[in-house]
């Protein structure tokens, strides 16, 4: 079973958000906000920067602003990752679940390396993960197949035996376009859709739900 990470696992919209709104004020641009950062979580750091620059979900920045920006916003996420973040209600005692059953879990997200080993180390979960694919894993992203299947390689896997957990549109088509199942989550970050519009195989309100689905 993959796993994605944030609005799945964590919810790091706080440390997000934080370092955002640091990067903004050090511009001299003005803050925004907690509850705008939470539209604009999904597909990875470099995005979430240009959204932070210019309040828009799909419009780049010019490209001198954000090589400004993007270092600033490396310093601050780096001083506050995991800080503010906390897992969502159900997943720990889902990941202990799972693993009692014997299923083998990898984590799957755009998030980098750098940020995301120390927020799972953070967090007290990298444990359960036999193979951790992070945005910078490989050349490419979800919704780009690879990443999925790396890691079911990694642990000795294949996609029809395999299931993907993820709360994003992003998530499902990984998950379709590796030819996998894929269950989804309704709390995370999906840009203010529902996650059940992208058709999922399943929708759980709680990771611990999941092994009584699986029975």
């Amino acid at each position: 079973m993959l796993i994605d990470l944030d609005g799945t696992l964590v919810d790091s919209v706080p440390d997000l958000a934080w370092a955002g709104d640091q990067m903004m004020a050090e511009l001299g641009l003005p803050q925004n906000g907690e509850a705008a950062a939470r539209n604009w979580v999904g597909n990875g750091v470099p995005r979430f920067i240009m959204r932070q620059l210019t309040g828009e979900l799909h419009q780049d920045p010019e490209a001198a602003l954000y090589e400004k920006a993007e270092p600033i916003f490396h310093k601050y996420y780096h001083e506050i990752n995991g800080k503010k973040s906390c897992l969502f209600p159900g997943v720990k005692e889902g990941l202990e679940k799972l693993e009692a059953a014997g299923i083998k879990l990898g984590c799957v997200t755009n998030k980098a390396e750098a940020f995301t080993l120390p927020l799972l180390e953070s967090l007290g979960v990298l444990g359960h993960f036999g193979v951790v694919v992070s945005g910078d894993t490989l050349p490419v992203k979800k919704p780009d197949p690879r990443p999925l299947l790396h890691g079911i390689e990694k642990l000795g896997g294949s996609p029809d035996n395999s299931l993907m957990v993820g709360d994003s549109q992003h998530d499902v088509e990984a998950a379709r376009n590796a030819r996998m199942r894929v269950i989804a989550v309704p709390y995370g970050y999906n840009h203010g859709e529902d996650v059940r519009d992208a058709k999922p195989d399943a929708v759980v309100e709680s990771l611990a739900d999941i092994p009584a689905l699986l029975k």
